[in-house]
Parts: C-alpha cells; sequence; structure tokens
C-alpha cells in the first residue's frame, strides 16, 4: 500500500541521512518515478524532505523531525531487531512486511537506544543460508499472491481452495478448512481439515490458492506445536523405516533427496554428518544408500546393513573371477 510506502521512505531518510532516488527505488521496490512522486506528497502533507542537487546530492529531512516509542527499552527492541531475518518469513511470504516494521522499530526508539541497538544488531547473526560446511539451505519458493491468499484464509478463518499439486499426481482443486501454517527446515506446510479428516500441504506444491468467503470448520482455538507433532508423528510411523546413516557431508544433498524425512542430524568425529532419516520403505533405504557407495554407511536398522552387505557379496562373488 502506498501508506506504508511513504512511511517506510520516512524511516529510510531518517536512519541513514541522504539518499539518492534510484537508491530509494532500489529499497522499495519500486521505480525511481514512484520515489519522486512520492517525494512530492510527502512534501505536500508537510514532512520536511528536501533535495539537495549536484554530484554527491539525493534527498534528505531536516534535522530533528522524528516520533519517539519509550515504552520499548534497549533490550526489547534488540529482541525484535534480532528475531531473524529467519525462516518464517520467507516461508510465508513476510520478508518485506520485517523489513518495514523493523524499520518503523529502529526508528521510533529513543536516541540513545536507537545507536546502541542498530550497532549491536549487526553483531548478531541468525540462522544464515549456509552453515559451516557451506552447505545451502533450500527455501521453498511459493508466488507471492498464492501466498497471500493462503495467509488471508488462515488468519480470516475462512474455507480456502488451493490447486494442489501432490507427489506423482496430476495437480486438483481441493477446498480445505485451513487450521494454521507452519515452517521447518525452510518448508512451509499448511495444516488444515478435508472433508473433517486431517490434511497437511507443503506450500511449495500449491501452484494456486483462492481465500472462499464460507467461514472454515476449526476450533477457535488451536495449540499448532501439539497438532504438529502429533501429525509427525502419525507420518513418520505410517509404514515408513527409520534409518541412521553416516555420510560424507558431500553428499549430504544427494542423500537428502531420497528421504521422506529428516528427524535429526549431528556431526560425527570423524568429520561425517550423522543422519537420522525416514525413508518410504526398506526398499527405497537400500537403493539410496547403494547409490552413494563408500559416502556412506548405514548405521541401521541391522537388517538394512544385512541387506547392502549381501548385495555387496553378491556382485563381489560376479566379478570376483576371470570373465568368460
Amino acid at each position: 500500500m502506498r501508506a506504508d510506502r511513504l512511511v517506510s521512505l520516512v524511516l529510510l531518510l531518517r536512519q541513514r541521512g541522504r539518499l539518492t532516488a534510484d537508491t530509494l527505488a532500489r529499497e522499495l521496490g519500486v521505480s525511481t518515478r514512484t520515489v519522486l512522486r512520492d517525494i512530492e506528497a510527502l512534501s505536500a502533507a508537510g514532512v520536511p524532505v528536501y533535495a539537495e542537487r549536484g554530484r554527491h546530492g539525493g534527498f534528505a529531512l531536516l534535522p530533528g523531525f522524528r516520533t519517539e516509542l519509550t515504552g520499548l527499552n534497549h533490550d526489547e527492541a534488540l529482541a525484535l531487531l534480532t528475531a531473524g531475518p529467519g525462516r518464517g518469513e520467507r516461508a510465508f511470504g513476510l520478508g518485506s512486511a520485517r523489513a518495514s516494521a523493523m524499520r518503523k522499530v529502529l526508528d521510533a526508539l529513543p536516541e540513545n537506544n536507537r545507536a546502541t541497538a542498530s550497532d549491536a544488531v549487526q553483531r548478531f547473526l541468525v540462522e544464515p543460508e549456509a552453515d559451516l560446511l557451506s552447505r545451502r539451505a533450500a527455501v521453498d519458493e511459493v508466488p507471492g499472491t498464492t501466498m497471500a491468499e493462503v495467509r488471508r484464509a488462515v488468519l480470516a478463518g475462512h474455507k480456502l481452495r488451493i490447486h494442489y499439486a501432490a507427489t506423482g499426481q496430476d495437480p486438483e482443486w481441493r477446498t480445505v478448512d485451513p487450521i494454521g501454517l507452519v515452517t521447518v527446515r525452510d518448508r512451509g506446510y499448511l495444516l488444515a481439515t478435508r472433508a473433517g479428516a486431517d490434511r497437511t500441504y507443503r506450500l511449495s506444491r500449491v501452484l494456486a490458492a483462492e481465500e472462499l468467503a464460507e467461514t472454515a470448520e476449526r476450533p477457535h482455538r488451536v495449540d499448532l506445536d501439539r497438532i504438529w507433532r502429533e501429525r509427525s508423528s502419525r507420518f513418520l510411523s505410517d509404514g515408513h523405516l527409520a534409518v541412521l546413516v553416516r555420510v560424507n557431508p558431500a553428499r549430504r544433498e544427494d542423500l537428502l533427496d531420497t528421504a521422506v524425512a529428516v528427524r535429526a542430524e549431528e556431526p560425527d568425529a570423524d568429520g561425517r554428518l550423522r543422519l537420522e532419516l525416514t525413508y518410504q520403505d526398506a526398499w527405497h533405504a537400500e537403493w539410496a544408500l547403494w547409490q552413494l557407495g563408500m559416502d556412506a554407511e548405514a548405521l541401521a536398522p541391522q537388517s538394512l546393513r544385512t541387506a547392502l552387505r549381501d548385495r555387496a557379496t553378491a556382485l563381489a562373488a560376479r566379478y570376483g573371477g576371470a570373465s568368460a
């Protein structure tokens, strides 16, 4: 909305001082012409913004133009400013809203708190895109318009119509009663019911969405953490196989691409990774581990180790002698 953009423009000038129209356009995600129109609108509304010509020119505010939010102390502001960027904002399409909110929080602090909080937040980094092994997290991408429809239906308590592409199936439209949104390991999920039955939909597989006017059939209060634990337990125990694996970090992504879910992950003593994975069944687990050869070792269950040993023994016997 334009009103939000105007506020963000003022806050950018408050926090950074003089900025060019190109810089403002880049920060706000609009064209330079839009920025110039916004500057004119602010001036007409009495906001003391002025232009400076020349090589180092740009737009700036007269000194002393500000508002203060005195209810936040230093640690409270720091907690807000260092809460992200996090996975939720990416999965739920809230990144730009968070950036705008953080600018408002920083600008509204009293002068002494604003300076120290701005410096302190540079010393904290929460959930970077890559870990110490340079493994980049894969983030689900959901179109902004689709995510906005899903969010609106969840918050308004309305039924939701989604065009969903389930694994191995053609996309189809489904009408669901949304309960809430969950993000796990940079993957977003919609928890819902359909005809009274529990359903969990991966957001990246929602191709389109439409909020309906009809009220959703769902409880007024909800414990998403409990619901997620219950659904995860049912999913992982429903005919799936739990596997403990040691793997070369360089082959981690190859292994994860074959698993249904990752239950735990930690470094091993020799530099490898130890992962608890869930596979669709024993056959898929055996196939996945066999593809990685010596780069992976199944530690449990014993039945999987035995199956891989028998396969390797049979292969060695076939190639152990001279060819015919």
